[in-house]
């Protein structure tokens, strides 16, 4: 499939239902909608403020690029930002943030466009801001790329992306390679095919690094995620009664012991 299919593929995938969705409970047209999603979203993922550090936004121009249902760019609003500007492929996610601040006495900033084509000028923000959105894209070297363009000489990415070397590749490899009967099966196929988006991909720290080597300085490390350790919904495409079964056996002690650097997570912090 051509990168503009592919896109258009992505496009339709993330606007069918935004991510998170299923952790939002009641009238979706009301605050608590977006409370209850907010509260989910931060329990299963209690590592995101710790990366992302919000209160640094204060007094600084921030994007960020994916705004989801918009719980994270809420965050950046309440750092005091001196601007903050938002930008998701998918009408439905705009929508969605523009509604949570409303509800909330604020407006949102936020256009409909592609991370690979920002709309923005060159050096305009000191910080940046993308959580699990980059490897939806179909070439996610160019959006990186765009991130650099835009940000200010001394400016900060923070970036995750998924990373290949996961537990949840493992999964996904017991469920659609050893079940299946397709042994030899790649990790780039596995994630392509059946995690998420179409044409989703994962890297390894290594990989990440070379797609961030025009910035000066850059860290990376990788960290479990609740889908990695089944718990929650597990993305928006698995059910059923292996999964059940696998959530209610999966060693999780252990695997936070041993398997921590098998995280699907990937966390990258850069400097221009």
């Amino acid at each position: 499939m051509d990168s503009a299919n592919l896109k258009k593929k992505v496009v339709e995938f993330w606007d069918g239902k935004s991510c998170g969705e299923a952790y939002a409970a009641g009238d979706f047209q009301s605050r608590d909608y977006y409370e209850s999603h907010s509260a989910a979203r931060y329990q299963l993922e209690n590592y995101i403020a710790e990366f992302a550090r919000f209160e640094e936004g204060s007094g600084k121009a921030v994007l960020e690029i994916g705004v989801g249902m918009g719980a994270d760019h809420r965050e950046w609003a309440r750092s005091g930002p001196q601007l903050l500007l938002g930008t998701d492929i998918t009408p439905r996610a705009a929508q969605h943030t523009r509604r949570r601040f409303d509800l909330s006495g604020l407006t949102a900033r936020v256009a409909v466009s592609d991370a690979e084509d920002l709309p923005f000028r060159d050096e305009v923000f000191d910080l940046v801001y993308s959580w699990g959105v980059l490897h939806h894209t179909p070439d996610t070297p160019k959006a990186i790329r765009e991130i650099w363009r835009v940000l200010k000489p001394g400016g900060t990415a923070r970036v995750m992306i998924y990373h290949k070397f996961s537990l949840t590749g493992f999964l996904l490899w017991l469920r659609y390679g050893l079940l299946s009967g397709r042994f030899f099966i790649t990790l780039e196929d596995l994630y392509s095919r059946y995690l998420e988006s179409p044409g989703t991909k994962a890297y390894s720290v290594r990989e990440a690094r070379e797609m961030f080597a025009p910035f000066r300085e850059v860290s990376a490390q990788t960290r479990l995620s609740f889908g990695d350790l089944l718990e929650g919904a597990v993305g928006q495409r698995h059910r059923g009664f292996l999964l059940t079964l696998a959530k209610k056996i999966w060693p999780r002690f252990l695997l936070k012991i041993f398997f921590r650097k098998n995280g699907l997570l990937l966390l990258i912090e850069a400097k221009k």
